[in-house]
């Protein structure tokens, strides 16, 4: 009997509870299984702690850093409209803080944590190649990369995600209720910050399941971007 690893358990998971929601979503009663959304990412997020390798006290503060940091912006941002625009939330994310649901400083680790692993470990695979033509893997330009380009990779993946997010009263936007583009330069911003802290400190950086949560949540979106 072939044993399973860790990444493809926990990406068997979540295809299947991604499947199941968007099938629920599109053809079933969406108000159900929106009620189920702060339990999905709380597993989603279990599951990447779980499928995080040497697990250390840096790699917890950086969960940490995300999840405050994370609520201390949307804190800012729907009561004052100085980070993202002019929104408020829904219900449907449950319980939190200042009008902020919990579960939101969840989903920044999350979408921070698969955007700097994906950018990481692909510029591994090209430093390393660099690196036995020349013996000088560029460090600097590296750390640029993963902040830049996992920002960037953020801000595409709140992209796919809001307008589902309004249909589905995740949160709405106030005002003409078009999503601004101010949001995304904010969304840019924050996610260099913590893209920054995910650089600096010092823990394992390879996770084959980050990658494949990002494609499968990306996917989850665009399809319903499409349909919905």
């Amino acid at each position: 009997m072939k044993n399973f690893s860790r990444y493809q358990v926990a990406s068997a998971l979540a295809i299947l509870f991604h499947t199941v929601g968007l099938i629920g979503i599109l053809f079933f009663n969406s108000a159900v299984f929106n009620k189920t959304t702060p339990l999905n990412l709380l597993l989603m997020a279990g599951l990447l702690v779980y499928t995080q390798p040497k697990k250390n006290r840096a790699f917890f503060v950086f969960f940490s850093s995300c999840f405050v940091i994370g609520i201390l912006a949307e804190i800012v941002g729907t009561a004052t409209g100085w980070l993202f625009g002019n929104y408020s939330y829904g219900e449907v994310l449950g319980p939190g803080i200042f009008s902020v649901p919990w579960i939101i400083g969840i989903n920044w680790f999350i979408i921070i944590y698969c955007c700097g692993i994906t950018i990481q470990m692909l510029l591994n695979k090209l430093t390393r190649r660099l690196a036995a033509q020349t013996g000088l893997p560029p460090k600097s330009i590296q750390t640029l990369s993963v902040v830049v380009d996992g920002a960037t990779l953020a801000v595409v993946l709140d992209w796919l995600i809001e307008p589902v997010a309004v249909k589905l009263g995740y949160w709405k936007w106030l005002d003409d209720g078009e999503i601004p583009l101010y949001n995304y330069l904010c969304w840019f911003m924050v996610s260099a910050i913590l893209l920054i802290i995910f650089k600096q400190l010092k823990f394992e950086r390879e996770n084959k399941f980050a990658v494949n949560l990002l494609l499968i949540q990306a996917m989850f979106f665009l399809l319903l971007r499409t349909f919905l």
